[in-house]
């Protein structure tokens, strides 16, 4: 159990009544309470400036609410673990001198029961604030303790390359990076966590891992949801910077790095960044920019982007993104990853697709025309995570047919209860373990990547919701003679 590994501490939610505490946060404490990883040692440290909420007694009530709100089933042993374990701190102005209350608030609580000293914050904050809590934690001493200190920041860290270094210059000169947690929760599914499992612990599959035997990788994450709710963000952020430059890259490198020297923080990172900086940052003929307009989704009818509520008539922001890297290292020279990535697509869908080379030479022409198809290993992580090889076979048929049949595993079938992303990472804050979180420079060398075309205005090409972006993408991998996976069948499916 990895209760065991787990320190008594404070866990203190900096905006603990937002709306990532509500979804997110909350529900997680809550089932690893309910798992057994937590106990009654740890406490909940909710600090925020809110209307509704002022003392610890209504911070206790609003938490019971979010957690129902979220699904999260009623218990006693729920609700006593919530008025034992959890308190709060108004951070109104973030001056530091509340930041110095706050300390003090966290040094009395850690007396009254006899914690260690051991803190996490999660700044589940605006990106625009994290600059000045970083301060003011550092200011107020909180940066360091009797025993360890963490500090989880929320993506996006900056928006573009030079941002991104001084949000990373602020947190080095207050934090040092060993207690540093950059989250980016694509990296705590569970499919994602086994992509390294996959890779190196079944050789059939590493030895084949090579420009020798794969032919290209694609990357989709695909949402059938608009903005929803997030337009302001949205407009400034786009597609490049809200899935591309962190979700989809961060895929590249675990699908790309060579073996570390050991299953480690450090020693993985270490081959992230030399996967990223032997990307050759793509150009804008490599690149498809999109927008969606109105169109049908489910049998409904929807509205373009620039008629969500909060998005400007004339608005350039990318909804759509589909981009061609390529690897300059041995083992991957000349297998290019197709990446895209997009709302108002036709289905939820988050899949890497590794195609394998077709065999050199047929030798079921002398029966007919009988062509082999290509091996696929697909990846899916949402919505049903799990593994798919497709082969072929000779059909049932007389005459000599091949037909594609998979192998398939099912994390569902397996396991039917699958811990939450955001579990499994608030779980590793706990526990020390930075495997699975963005270190500094590899968050900056994933900005300079995409610097070029940041820089570069590409106007956005309008697709119909419902559809799989604009019709120029298709052109990315046409013009190697390669195709986009026909995604509206199973996605067990090798169709291409």
């Amino acid at each position: 159990m990895r209760v065991h590994e787990i320190d008594p501490h404070i866990f203190v939610i900096l905006g603990a009544t937002g709306d990532l505490a509500r979804r997110k946060l909350l529900p997680a404490l809550a089932h690893a309470r309910s798992e057994g990883y937590l106990s009654d040692q740890s406490l909940v440290l909710g600090a925020a400036r809110s209307a509704e909420v002022d003392t610890n007694e209504d911070f206790r009530s609003w938490v019971k609410q979010a957690l129902a709100q979220s699904g999260v089933t009623s218990t006693a042993a729920t609700t006593a673990w919530i008025d034992r374990c959890f308190y709060y701190y108004p951070l109104n102005q973030g001056t530091i001198r509340e930041y110095e209350l706050l300390s003090q608030r966290i040094a009395t609580l850690e007396a009254q029961h006899r914690l260690p000293g051991n803190r996490v914050f999660y700044l589940a904050l605006p990106p625009s604030i994290f600059s000045s809590t970083i301060e003011g934690l550092s200011h107020a001493g909180l940066n360091d303790s009797a025993g360890w200190t963490r500090v989880v920041v929320e993506k996006p860290f900056g928006r573009d390359l030079s941002t991104a270094k001084q949000l990373n210059q602020i947190i080095g000169r207050h934090f040092d990076e060993t207690q540093v947690y950059r989250i980016d929760h694509y990296l705590g599914k569970l499919t994602v966590q086994n992509v390294l499992v996959f890779r190196f612990a079944n050789a059939m599959f590493e030895s084949l891992w090579n420009r020798d035997r794969i032919d290209h990788v694609q990357i989709t994450v695909a949402e059938p949801i608009g903005v929803e709710h997030r337009a302001e963000y949205y407009e400034q952020a786009g597609a490049l910077r809200d899935m591309v430059q962190n979700h989809l890259t961060q895929l590249v490198t675990l699908m790309a790095m060579e073996v570390p020297v050991a299953f480690e923080a450090n020693a993985i990172r270490d081959e992230k960044l030399k996967v990223l900086r032997s990307i050759r940052p793509p150009q804008p003929h490599e690149v498809v920019f999109g927008q969606y307009q109105s169109g049908t989704i489910d049998g409904k009818t929807v509205v373009g982007y620039r008629e969500e509520s909060g998005v400007a008539a004339d608005s350039h922001a990318e909804t759509f993104v589909a981009a061609k890297l390529s690897i300059d290292n041995w083992r991957w020279h000349g297998v290019p990853f197709y990446l895209r990535t997009g709302k108002r697509l036709p289905r939820q869908l988050t899949q890497i697709a590794v195609t394998f080379r077709q065999p050199p030479i047929s030798l079921f022409k002398s029966a007919g025309n009988v062509e082999p198809h290509a091996n696929v290993l697909l990846m899916t992580l949402q919505p049903d995570e799990g593994f798919s090889l497709s082969f072929d076979v000779k059909s049932s048929d007389k005459l000599l047919t091949l037909e594609t049949q998979s192998l398939h595993f099912s994390y569902q079938d397996a396991y039917p209860v699958l811990p939450d992303a955001y579990e499994t990472l608030i779980l590793d804050v706990m526990s020390g373990d930075q495997t699975r979180f963005v270190r500094a420079d590899v968050a900056e060398t994933s900005w300079q990547l995409y610097a070029p075309l940041l820089q570069t205005k590409i106007a956005p090409l309008g697709y119909a919701s419902g559809t799989w972006g604009p019709h120029e993408a298709a052109m990315l991998p046409a013009r190697d003679g390669r195709a986009w996976r026909n995604l509206n069948e199973d996605e067990s499916s090798p169709v291409e």
